[in-house]
């Protein structure tokens, strides 16, 4: 019998609720039934609540999974729709499936064939949907908008803190209610603010000492939520409809995603819209507007005037982050009767940031001898282009025999392989009356159409890897850039060297026993992305001592340099002395 399962979808929480899913299950259970396909139960995925524009769905990657296992004949779905509702999708799917040897089966308006005339009807339909689901959410927008200029609170999908949302009846629309336990704090809040000066910080750690939950049950308030509270014009008697928007753009990781390497599964982001096209609905008010606008005024002053604007610009600013918990290291200091003491210190080992207490105890770096550090290495740099050329030479070679490109091209060569021998099989099969010419005919397609997929996708793979090589042969770049760079280290300014270093160095991640300084080669303007080929860090102890850019034992005038580290929280410096390069003070006791 035919080993068939059955994928189903419904979009919206409300299709959940109401169980509108176990229609579509049940009539593909009845058009199995009919067919005599056999469907066990745990072949039987349902996503509920899931959107039809994205392709990360639990059950549908299950689906997946379990047809390119080779256990599959048949997946029945009720429509395209369902499978997906962007047309693309429902191509990169359907021809997923037939290379996976499955046939996909939509049992809406009857089964379908293979004819091109069937598969016609099938992008039609998937077409459709694409343009149905563009014209609701339309709608859906433009209704809401329309609702919102009238001052409807029904498009306001809950109420801040101060507020209760009471949703829609037969007989009334929603409304913002006062919570007055919570308005009292809210008043207090602003009044704190505006009239006593009080620092968002302050406002912070009162709340919290208050015992008072945040709307989400948090028990310890954060600042970011205060300055969000303080902000918002709800407030003072107008919340606002439409301040933000999604665009179709990459959304930004922040260091931690990054040196984690995620990904964002869908291209989109949300960004505010800009003020003049908000749409303001009338609300109880809870301070006053004058007030309001007094709280908007400091908080603008704060952002023009406040400490944490950089007066005094530091090299690393922007690059140094921790290799322990992947937070940056931001510039603090201390003073000593005669002089201020600048440390970069980790984000995550400061105790007020977090609700259970520091997540990183790795110790401040002294500002002045890291510079230094990573200064004199970079300038090392410049002084030799060698060392460049052949990290170039090396990176290229490792990218021709270690790349993933490379075992994706593996198991391409070893599938097209198999599907030319089964071809070959098939004609001496014919040779020797094994089977007839009308089955030749009927699976002759499908192989020579899969030999054709696997040449194409190897083809790709090609030029690929020749585009990288092109990008990674940078040799002739080097010359003049460097000696320009070169020329101009020793006189230039704290402005010029952060410019020169973030032309070369992608980030210094600092650990407890090791310094690491992660490299960016650029090229001419116009030219590649330099962010595709520093997967390698450049760390001591991590390569052999000949690595061009390591910090080898046997280069001392390179990197051989201990990083002077103050004690927990932000005492003093400790004794210097001097580092193994006989240039640099260092606050590490020596190693003998």
């Amino acid at each position: 019998m035919t080993s068939a399962a059955i994928y189903a979808r419904v979009s919206s929480a409300r299709q959940k609720k109401d169980q509108t899913i176990g229609s579509q299950t049940q009539a593909l259970r009845e058009h199995a039934a009919q067919n005599r396909l056999e469907v066990p139960e745990e072949w039987v995925f349902e996503d509920e609540g899931h959107s039809g524009a994205t392709l990360v769905r639990p059950a549908l990657e299950a689906l997946r999974d379990l047809a390119a296992q080779g256990c599959l004949d048949v997946i029945l779905c009720y429509s395209p729709d369902r499978l997906a509702r962007k047309f693309a999708y429902q191509a990169l799917l359907i021809e997923e499936f037939t290379r996976a040897g499955v046939q996909v089966e939509f049992v809406k308006n009857g089964t379908r064939g293979d004819s091109p005339e069937d598969q016609l009807l099938v992008q039609f339909q998937g077409m459709f949907a694409e343009y149905e689901k563009a014209q609701l959410m339309e709608r859906y927008r433009r209704g809401k908008a329309h609702r919102a200029r009238t001052g409807s609170v029904n498009v306001l999908s809950g109420a801040p803190f101060g507020y209760r949302y009471v949703r829609k009846t037969d007989l009334a629309g929603a409304i913002y209610e006062i919570a007055e336990d919570e308005a009292v704090l809210v008043a207090e809040l602003f009044r704190r603010y505006a009239n006593e000066g009080a620092s968002i910080a302050d406002l912070a750690r009162w709340l919290t000492s208050q015992g008072v939950p945040t709307r989400t049950g948090k028990h310890r308030w954060d600042r970011s939520v205060i300055w969000a509270m303080l902000r918002n014009p709800a407030y003072a008697g107008t919340a606002v409809f439409g301040k933000t928007m999604a665009v179709h753009q990459p959304a930004g990781l922040n260091r931690v995603a990054r040196l984690q390497g995620r990904t964002t599964p869908r291209p989109v982001k949300t960004v505010d819209r800009p003020r003049e096209e908000w749409t303001g609905i009338p609300v109880p008010a809870i301070v006053t507007k004058d007030t309001f606008d007094r709280v908007q005024q400091r908080l603008a002053d704060n952002k023009r005037f406040a400490a944490r604007n950089t007066k005094v610009p530091s090299l690393l600013q922007g690059l140094a982050a921790c290799s322990a918990c992947g937070y940056g290291y931001y510039r603090t200091y201390t003073r000593t009767t005669n002089k201020t003491i600048y440390y970069y210190r980790c984000l995550g080992s400061d105790d007020y940031r977090y609700e259970g207490g520091r997540v990183c105890h790795n110790q401040p770096v002294r500002a002045d001898y890291l510079d230094t550090v990573v200064w004199d290495h970079i300038t090392h740099l410049l002084a030799d282009p060698a060392l460049i050329r052949a990290e170039i030479s090396k990176r290229l070679e490792t990218a021709r025999t270690s790349d993933p490109v490379t075992s994706q091209r593996k198991r391409l060569e070893a599938a097209l392989a198999k599907a030319t021998a089964s071809i070959s099989a098939m004609i001496e099969a014919l040779a020797e009356q094994l089977i007839t010419i009308d089955e030749l005919r009927a699976r002759m397609p499908h192989l020579r159409a899969r030999e054709a997929s696997l040449r194409r996708q190897i083809d790709a793979l090609d030029a690929q890897a020749a585009d990288r090589d092109a990008y990674l042969k940078l040799a002739d770049d080097l010359e003049g850039f460097l000696a320009r760079l070169h020329a101009s280290t020793a006189t230039a300014t704290v402005e010029d060297r952060q410019r020169v270093l973030r032309l070369l160095v992608k980030d210094v991640l600092i650990g407890p026993e090791k310094i690491t300084i992660r490299h960016r080669i650029p090229t001419r303007a116009g030219g590649a992305s330099t962010s595709r080929h520093d997967t390698e860090p450049d760390t001591e102890g991590d390569h052999a001592p000949g690595y061009p850019l390591c910090w080898g034992r046997d280069q001392p005038l390179a990197n051989e340099c201990r990083i002077a580290r103050a004690g927990k929280g932000r005492r003093g410096p400790v004794p210097n002395r001097r580092c193994p390069c006989r240039r640099h003070k260092t606050g590490l006791p020596d190693r003998g």
